[in-house]
């Protein structure tokens, strides 16, 4: 059974499947007043620094339909990497080839250097988490022995369980706040509290490298934070690299160190949140025309968007015309 959980986290599909001071400086692009930069006046190099992790002119792609085409991706080791863009634009495909749950088209994913379809599936848990964006609980699974069940690479062929699995769950039990559920079915659960369970289970693998699929899904704003503190403090209390598909801006340019932005399955920019989030980038990407100011808790951009009070503005502007005021 843990293998049923584990395994499949990172077992290669064929693309078949139907699912729906850091390096690396960005280049602001110039633009004119009221007019969204094009994505091409923005910096998408590869940086050039140490890395477990990249893609080198990967396809992705579902059956017949593209996502992206000759994606070059490299993960900073060490780093908190984010990765943010509009819906359907392919960071959750991404993400899925980093764990080798999608088998690219064309192209490669390295994982420390080999070929990662090439490796064992047990070796990659034993290196690589996965947090999907939605699991499959086992029916009749208490919480306990489901966060267990991420203790699965690091056992034997008799899958003797010792006193450091032991301690792996009880840490990820606490670090996700759900040891006083422990004893209760998984099916019982809420949305939020089934969350973290799940990224309990992936903490209790203890890997070096940890994926997470929108980890803030379904919680609410205490457990969202709570969640991206506890991977801030995993990055920063050990060799832990740690790469999260996000949707809020503001979230990931607060918690992260290094920011992956794409849009119609290309990179458009990537590298430190302050030369990546600027309202130049954010239109261009979003659609969304913002200021960018400093966030007064942390001092990382926080973005601000304007689109609201200029259509209120005009639409006030037209309501005083209409009634000759």
């Amino acid at each position: 059974m843990a293998e049923d959980v584990v395994t499949d986290l990172t077992k290669p599909s064929s693309g078949s499947d139907t699912v729906p001071a850091e390096p690396g400086a960005v280049d602001r692009p110039l633009a004119s007043p009221g007019v969204a930069a094009p994505l091409a006046a923005f910096s998408s190099a590869t940086p050039d620094v140490p890395t477990r992790l990249e893609a080198k002119g990967v396809s992705l792609a579902y059956d017949d339909r593209v996502i992206s085409e000759g994606l070059d991706l490299r993960i900073p080791a060490g780093s908190f990497t984010v990765i943010v863009g509009p819906n359907a634009c392919g960071k959750s495909t991404a993400l899925r080839a980093l764990a080798r749950m999608l088998k690219p088209k064309q192209g490669s994913v390295l994982l420390d250097g080999q070929v990662i379809s090439s490796l064992p599936a047990k070796q990659v848990a034993r290196t690589l988490g996965l947090l999907p964006q939605s699991s499959v609980v086992p029916d009749g699974i208490t919480v306990r022995d489901l966060v267990g069940r991420g203790r699965f690479p690091h056992q034997g062929l008799l899958r003797q369980w010792s006193s450091k699995d032991e301690s792996a769950v009880q840490h990820a039990l606490a670090a996700t706040g759900v040891s006083d559920l422990e004893n209760r079915f998984v099916d019982e659960l809420s949305g939020g509290q089934r969350q973290r369970v799940w990224l309990a289970m992936v903490l209790a693998q203890e890997t070096e490298l940890l994926l997470l699929d929108e980890p803030t899904t379904f919680l609410d704003i205490t457990h969202q934070y709570e969640v991206l503190d506890l991977c801030a403090e995993l990055r920063e209390s050990g060799d832990r690299t740690l790469v999260a598909v996000l949707h809020d801006l503001n979230q990931a340019a607060r918690y992260a160190t290094h920011i992956i932005a794409m849009k119609q399955g290309q990179i458009v920019a990537q590298g430190p949140p302050a030369e990546v989030v600027t309202p130049e980038l954010v239109e261009a990407v979003f659609d969304l025309k913002c200021v960018v100011v400093p966030d007064p808790a942390t001092g990382t951009p926080m973005v601000v968007a304007t689109g609201r009070g200029e259509r209120s503005a005009a639409a006030k502007a037209h309501a005083a015309e209409l009634t000759g005021r």
